[in-house]
């Protein structure tokens, strides 16, 4: 009896197999745009671990200073979750969704939407979520060991911050703003914020990987 159900059970067990395109993937789309979506407006308090003062010792940052923690945004984990879940054809679907709809649709951005959001400082962090999943995707595929999800996140968080750094440089360029708006801005968006961007995108993916085994058959 065992041996006779024993494929039928392994047939039902995901085991890497690429997601397939049907009414529940779509639906899972759906929710992993929302996801992201929340991420943009969530703020979570932390301890700022990173920041070392001068003799080797941990000390608090400016934030824990001025207001009590550091607050971070989770989006980027967000992203990252949906790439793990949705691997590449449809994670890339869902981001470019949320694009279109913070470009043409809905506020769904960090700082509103419409197209005019373009000419935004942060917005080249937002289009780098494309390439950044293509590379995060392919690297990853069916390899879910430490350290090629290490080098997946690594690649994928410094590829966003790259690219959503040298937009804002064009940005700044264009509308000739002051060198010191420019450092505080890169200081806040990709300082030692791209640490917990790595650190948090590692635990969104080993999440992601237990939840697409809890939904391999609503997404097959």
């Amino acid at each position: 009896m065992t041996k006779r159900v024993t494929p039928e059970i392994e047939s039902f067990r995901y085991a890497g197999e690429p997601v397939r395109f049907t009414a529940g993937t779509l639906v899972l789309i759906c929710l992993c745009i929302l996801i992201i979506i929340m991420s943009t407006f969530t703020q979570l308090p932390i301890v700022d671990i990173f920041s070392i003062d001068k003799s080797g010792g941990f000390k608090l940052s400016n934030y824990l200073v001025d207001s009590a923690c550091y607050y971070y945004i989770p989006q980027l984990p967000a992203v990252f979750f949906v790439i793990a879940l949705l691997d590449r054809r449809y994670g890339l679907t869902a981001i470019v969704l949320y694009i279109l709809i913070g470009l043409f649709w809905l506020p769904v951005f960090g700082m509103g939407g419409g197209i005019h959001y373009i000419s935004e400082y942060g917005f080249g962090y937002i289009l780098a979520y494309i390439p950044a999943t293509f590379i995060t995707a392919t690297i990853i595929k069916n390899n879910y060991g430490f350290l090629n999800i290490l080098k997946a996140v690594v690649i994928g968080v410094l590829a966003i911050h790259v690219i959503g750094v040298l937009y804002m440089l064009f940005i700044s360029t264009l509308f000739n703003t002051s060198a010191d708006m420019i450092t505080g801005w890169i200081t806040s968006q990709s300082g030692i914020k791209v640490f917990y961007d790595i650190l948090f995108c590692i635990c969104s993916i080993y999440l992601a990987r237990f939840v697409k085994k809890l939904f391999w058959l609503v997404m097959c």
